[in-house]
């Protein structure tokens, strides 16, 4: 007979549990246009993704970012510092395929990733490759319309391949798309190259459908590859409030959840789930697939499942009909605005959870929302998680020559004991990575003042400074914590 004190219950991280940092290409590298480079769609979108592209402009942050490209060396040696174990980035999709229609890799590109890479192995780090981060060919975009095109598959294929067959045995984790839900209305030019002033529902999930054979095109690519290798994809994930105990608020948050669940569902469980039918029904949505697109999809499903956590947010039933009414407004989580385009029956309240501390920009702080998170999509699909990025951004100043980030620390500590006591409460998760270790530009609002790193990089938002690196206080409690494999999480 069997006993349930002989059952064992973990008090802390497991051992080789991963700790690091997270970054995306074009939002530090810098060097757009060097050794064959072309311009990718962030390069064309100087205010980020609450902004729209825009040719024409005087300044762009992207371009010179933080200049990792040449500045690598002394970055990754600040990560070891800190310990490190892995180290999550993108690669440059048009350092590779300046236009995405080359039949032959660049090889100057190719190169700069070597030596980065071998970088990092030699400080002891695992690599994990976000495969696209906002990073697409401008040319894609401007001659196929993006993912709403087929063609595109083939395009990323052949990026994937020659990504695998070079670094193979020397990247072990692999991440299809970075945060794939944000092409529906949301951050539509940035994910899939759509045009976000003419688009349409029926557009960005057209795209999200070629996305999801291209991802388990990938899955399949990088395993005949390199069957070591794991392969993950990245969902966006706010834990949803409903905002009173009213039925239908709580009706609300579930199809809201479902909307976000759809892309995960599709990826881990590998078919289109039942309410998204009833979803395109009743929005006219017709989008184009076939019998070996949703065989693919079925046969090629992702390893693992890391997602982005930074706030939780609430709604209700209230907001419904005057959000939907919203044509050109997007999630623009910016200075207090938590405003939700209400393409479906989703709102956004514009309020916010009177429970919680909210950060100088309006969002919620909530280490409770990350808890419940990792127990949710465990407990829905039962297979190893991720947490791709987390972290608290804010204006700061340097002073004498440091800055003392205890905000960041208190967040960073009360996000630890959440993914603890999830571990306790049988999640398997197997590591975590801070966004933004090193100060780099906003992927939302292009500025570099609203600040994650635990590195102070000397850059306004005018493009002006010396981008001499600066520790701060948050630099020397990491490393005590990865060090102690968070355990010692005092000041």
């Amino acid at each position: 007979m069997n006993s349930s004190k002989n059952i064992k219950v973990p008090n802390g991280f497991p051992d080789g549990f991963l700790w690091g940092g997270a970054t995306a290409a074009n939002q530090y590298e810098g060097a757009y246009m060097e050794d064959g480079k072309l311009p990718s769609v962030a390069d064309v979108q100087p205010h980020g993704v609450f902004g729209y592209p825009d040719r024409n402009a005087k300044y762009y942050p992207t371009h010179e970012g933080i200049d990792f490209y040449h500045r690598y060396k002394e970055d990754i040696a600040e990560f070891a510092e800190m310990g490190f174990n892995v180290y999550r980035t993108s690669v440059a999709w048009t350092r590779l395929f300046p236009t995405g229609e080359e039949t032959e890799p660049n090889e100057k590109g190719l190169e700069f990733y070597d030596n980065m890479f071998k970088e990092l192995k030699n400080r002891g780090m695992e690599i994990m490759i976000t495969i696209s981060h906002y990073e697409m060919p401008l040319n894609l975009a401007d001659k196929y319309g993006g993912w709403k095109n087929r063609k595109m598959i083939d395009f990323y294929i052949k990026f994937v391949t020659t990504m695998v067959n070079r670094w193979k045995g020397i990247v072990k984790y692999w991440l299809t798309f970075n945060e794939i839900g944000n092409n529906i209305h949301k951050m539509e030019w940035m994910t899939a190259g759509i045009d976000p002033l003419n688009d349409t529902l029926q557009d960005c999930y057209q795209a999200s459908h070629y996305q999801f054979v291209a991802s388990s095109l990938a899955v399949k690519t990088i395993h005949e590859i390199d069957p070591k290798a794991k392969v993950g994809s990245v969902i966006e994930y706010k834990t949803i409030y409903p905002m009173s105990c009213d039925p239908k608020d709580s009706i609300v948050v579930m199809k809201e959840k479902q909307r976000g669940y759809f892309f995960s569902d599709v990826q881990i469980r590998g078919k289109y789930p039942r309410y998204t039918w009833e979803y395109f029904k009743d929005n006219n949505i017709e989008i184009e697939y076939t019998d070996e697109d949703m065989e693919i999809i079925k046969k090629y499903p992702v390893d693992f499942l890391s997602f982005t956590y930074y706030r939780s947010r609430i709604a209700s039933k209230d907001y419904i009909e005057s959000v939907q009414k919203e044509t050109n407004t997007s999630d623009k989580e910016v200075e207090g605005d938590t405003s939700y385009r209400g393409d479906s029956n989703i709102v956004n309240t514009g309020k916010t959870n009177h429970y919680l501390k909210l950060t100088p920009s309006g969002w919620s702080i909530d280490p409770d929302g990350l808890y419940l998170a990792l127990v949710d999509l465990y407990d829905r699909y039962q297979v190893p998680i991720f947490v791709a990025e987390n972290g608290l951004g804010i204006k700061e100043e340097l002073v004498d020559g440091t800055v003392n980030d205890t905000y960041r620390i208190e967040y960073l500590r009360d996000h630890i004991l959440a993914m603890k006591k999830a571990i306790r409460s049988g999640v398997d998760l197997f590591g975590y990575t801070w966004w933004g270790p090193i100060d780099l530009v906003s992927n939302g609002s292009g500025q570099m003042s609203k600040r994650y790193g635990f590195i102070y990089v000397d850059r306004n938002d005018a493009g002006e400074g010396t981008l001499k690196r600066y520790r701060k206080k948050s630099f020397y409690w990491y490393k005590k914590v990865i060090a102690s494999n968070g355990e010692d999480l005092s000041d």
